[in-house]
């Protein structure tokens, strides 16, 4: 059996929503972000903006990826193809050779030889590992290849990063594991997985977390669609700390374990919260 890997790729969609617009879509929503029963107290007493404060807001990128293989298989086998036969046939002679007749049928034995080929596409969300076929609808919209170089100046420019937790690896092994399938052979010819595509991509989300008498809740807004959700999270709350929103590009080998596909050395390693945390026990002491 032959294996081709295609080299990974990381591809960055533009905004196609600007900020703007996309504070505009969250502010609008945020009454409805904060549960049914805000909505309805809403309907009787409409809120008043400065009853909402914006606690945190960050433009991230959020991965996911997608793992396009190929396979072709040629092979031979022999074949039994049963012919039934009519109730009054008493013998049967094919290229002038009688045939056993065996309840009602006779059965000749062929040899086939067989090709299959089979492309199958999968779409798995970064963060969740799961797959996710409505993620190909980012698809359509234009994406650009970026290295670590790209994506470190996006962190500097204040974007928020989004590691993929699923490891690429993982994902080949099995694309290819389910690209082999099973076929019966009496002999492979020739045996093929491609994998055309091992693409990581990230898709811009808005995110903006609202306060309002002690609650907080947050609003999404999708960077490419403009979809609204309301029930969404900010990229603090996917690693389960809080972190300031500010990344470095950390070549050493005791950089965090977050690893850019396609790059040998360099790695996005968040910074470390220890400022935060030293600040912190600062403010506490006496």
């Amino acid at each position: 059996m032959e294996v081709e890997i295609a080299e990974e790729r990381i591809l960055v969609f533009s905004d196609r929503v600007t900020d703007e617009v996309a504070r505009a879509k969250a502010w609008a929503q945020r009454l409805e972000a904060f549960g049914t029963m805000a909505k309805l107290g809403g309907f009787l007493a409409r809120p008043k903006d400065e009853e909402f404060e914006v606690v945190y807001s960050e433009k991230r990128l959020q991965p996911f990826w997608r793992i396009a293989s190929y396979a072709l298989s040629k092979y031979e086998r022999s074949r039994d193809y049963p012919i039934m036969l009519a109730p009054e046939v008493k013998a049967v002679a094919i290229d002038g050779q009688d045939r056993a007749i065996s309840g009602h049928r006779i059965v000749l034995t062929g040899h086939e030889s067989c090709e299959e080929e089979t492309r199958r596409q999968v779409l798995v969300d970064g963060l969740t590992g799961a797959e996710d076929p409505s993620l190909g609808a980012y698809l359509d919209f234009t994406a650009a290849e970026a290295d670590a170089a790209h994506l470190a100046d996006l962190v500097h420019q204040g974007t928020v990063l989004a590691p993929p937790k699923v490891r690429a690896s993982g994902l080949v092994r099995d694309a290819v594991a389910k690209a082999i399938g099973k076929i019966e052979a009496d002999k492979i010819l020739e045996e093929t997985v491609e994998l055309e595509a091992v693409d990581l991509y990230y898709r811009p989300v808005h995110a903006w977390r609202f306060r309002r008498q002690g609650k907080e809740a947050v609003v999404e807004v999708d960077g490419l669609t403009g979809a609204v959700t309301t029930a969404g999270s900010t990229f603090e709350e996917h690693l389960g700390k809080i972190l300031e929103p500010k990344f470095l590009l950390d070549i050493s080998a005791e950089a965090a374990n977050i690893f850019i596909p396609g790059a040998t050395v360099a790695k996005i390693a968040f910074v470390k919260g220890l400022e935060m945390r030293e600040r912190r026990k600062a403010a506490k002491l006496p």
